[in-house]
């Protein structure tokens, strides 16, 4: 691990855990250490834990939290800006991602101000590779399509209302090349490296490229195994507390 990386010891109520964060997103970076400096996660609590996919802290409401209190909007008032740095980092097991609001509400994929999860995830097998890899291409198509159809909305309704099937056509291969020629120009395939670590150590492949990786664990994955077995309620927080006593940078 590249000594220059910043380094930061969670205590927890079960043990520590160490993470690196990547110089790569640096608004993240800065924005963890801003958080630390400040003591902003001393006494937050891992909201949510769900076991093979991931535990989730940084509500700046929980900590003092009533039992069984839903759990999950609480933050600085701010957001961090995407730094999707995809296919480099991934949702291998062990990595540090930034929480968000859904795509519905937060079409730019910016980042909670201080949530964060760790990916436990789970080990797949070839073909589930396989499958997830085509749907992840499928998805990302239909993304880059439905975009560079939206200024010719109106240029279709009128040849369909016409009935010009063909000059439809026309322009639907059109922009059917155009899609095939983004996609190929950035593709979100997997690549061997990730093949390698979701058929060997896991991790939650259907997250990549749609949340921001800003470091991971290099010690202490054992503390969050233990956090993730934990008994839950119906709304995945943990029914006995599990707390961040504080956080060190190194």
């Amino acid at each position: 691990m590249n000594d220059s990386l910043t380094h930061a010891v969670i205590t927890t109520s079960l043990g520590d855990i160490e993470v690196v964060l990547y110089n790569e997103t640096p608004q993240h970076r800065d924005n963890f250490i801003k958080l630390v400096q400040e003591k902003y996660y001393e006494g937050v609590l891992f909201h949510r834990v769900i076991k093979d996919f991931m535990v989730q802290t940084g509500d700046g409401n929980s900590k003092n939290a009533a039992p069984g209190q839903m759990l999950g909007t609480g933050d600085p008032g701010y957001t961090v800006p995407a730094e999707i740095v995809y296919p480099r980092f991934y949702h291998k097991k062990g990595v540090l991602a930034a929480a968000r609001t859904a795509d519905q509400v937060n079409p730019e994929r910016r980042s909670s101000g201080s949530q964060f999860y760790i990916v436990t995830g789970k080990v797949y097998n070839m073909p589930q590779l396989q499958q997830m890899a085509q749907q992840m291409e499928m998805n990302a198509k239909q993304a880059i399509f439905q975009r560079l159809v939206a200024p010719h909305r109106k240029e279709l309704m009128k040849l369909n209302i016409k009935g010009d099937t063909a000059a439809m056509e026309e322009i639907r291969q059109k922009l059917i090349a155009e899609t095939e020629a983004e996609y190929a120009a950035n593709p979100t395939a997997m690549t061997p490296e990730m093949v390698e670590a979701y058929s060997t150590v896991g991790g939650t492949p259907h997250l990549d490229g749609a949340y921001t990786v800003f470091g991971e664990v290099v010690a202490g994955m054992d503390v969050v195994e233990k956090i993730q077995s934990v008994a839950t309620d119906r709304n995945d927080r943990p029914k006995e507390d599990i707390r961040i006593l504080g956080v060190v940078l190194k």
